[in-house]
């Protein structure tokens, strides 16, 4: 395993009472959501109040351990994020910052009422105004150039399309409740500096730790369940071939890049910019890039990208 990440089996509140105050960058963590969902050693089912009692002491610990400047994105479920919000703010005098809704195409069907089709992320920093936000780190794809427009891209807002966990995707592992590692990719580039210290309080399937590896930062991530670490630790040894999930929108090319110098500067950037960390989404780029644009830069000699990523022309 890397040096710099860690996978630790343990309680997450004892383990996160082991950190020193205010050594923690940014916290990243998919806590269970109280849906009676089995997780091996525990099954997800406490009353009401146990369960907002347990969400408190993590979250104190977690406030207790994270920098002054550092900044905490909570994934939960609806039936309790109302009261986890309250308990941040109200309660924690934590600063309320973004509501992210996650939203993806399939989820539980239901005959009566409507099936849900999102999730929703929290995101609260210590400090009202000194906190670390990377923007240009991810920024999404214009959809027209303008010379007038930031090419390096628009703020990606607060609702993300990322497609679920399918049991034929090539990560998938056998944990109930496995996210994307493009919504990780995300928090963790905007909310945090290469070399930070990232904490996941319930690493689960690994996903955390994984991204951290990948993008330069130290990683410490809990689990009570010695599977799910063993889980972790084989997944940071597997071969990184790039992120299992990506945001359509990094793939899209703009529209109306008609000056041959603009276009193949701004081919080149956008495959650094964007797809640093999803080479396979490369090739579906450059295919727009064809449609759009072949005739074009086959007048002006600048075929030659597709040859290098081999795309046919």
């Amino acid at each position: 395993m890397d040096k710099g990440i860690s996978a630790i089996c343990g309680d997450a509140v004892e383990e996160l009472q082991k950190l020193e105050d205010c050594s923690v960058d940014l916290i990243v963590t998919d806590p269970p959501y109280n849906l009676n969902k089995d997780y091996g050693l525990r099954q997800d089912k406490l009353e009401f109040e146990e369960y907002l009692d347990f969400s408190r002491i993590w979250m104190r610990e977690a406030k207790r351990v994270l920098k002054s400047d550092g900044t905490m994105y909570i994934f939960m479920g609806m039936r309790y994020i109302s009261y986890i919000y309250s308990i941040l703010e109200q309660e924690m005098g934590m600063t309320f910052n973004s509501w992210i809704t996650w939203f993806y195409t399939q989820g539980i069907g239901k005959t009566k009422g409507y099936s849900p089709r999102h999730d929703d992320i929290l995101m609260f920093t210590k400090n009202a105004r000194d906190f670390l936000f990377n923007l240009d780190a991810v920024r999404v794809p214009q959809k027209y150039y303008r010379s007038v427009n930031n090419m390096r891209g628009a703020n990606p807002g607060n609702v993300w399309e990322f497609s679920h966990m399918h049991y034929c995707n090539r990560n998938r592992k056998k944990h109930p409740t496995q996210k994307p590692e493009g919504l990780y990719e995300r928090m963790i580039l905007a909310s945090s500096k290469e070399n930070d210290l990232v904490v996941d309080p319930f690493v689960g399937s690994g996903t955390c730790l994984r991204v951290c590896q990948q993008t330069n930062r130290r990683g410490i991530g809990f689990d009570i369940n010695p599977d799910y670490i063993n889980m972790t630790r084989d997944r940071l040894n597997e071969k990184f071939e790039g992120f299992d999930s990506i945001d359509e929108k990094m793939k899209r090319c703009p529209n109306d890049l008609n000056d041959s110098q603009i276009r193949i500067e701004y081919i080149e950037n956008h495959i650094k910019w964007f797809l640093k960390n999803h080479p396979d989404a490369i090739y579906d780029f450059l295919t727009e890039v064809k449609e759009k644009y072949l005739a074009k830069m086959i007048e002006s000699g600048q075929t030659w990208i597709f040859d290098q990523y081999g795309v046919i022309v």
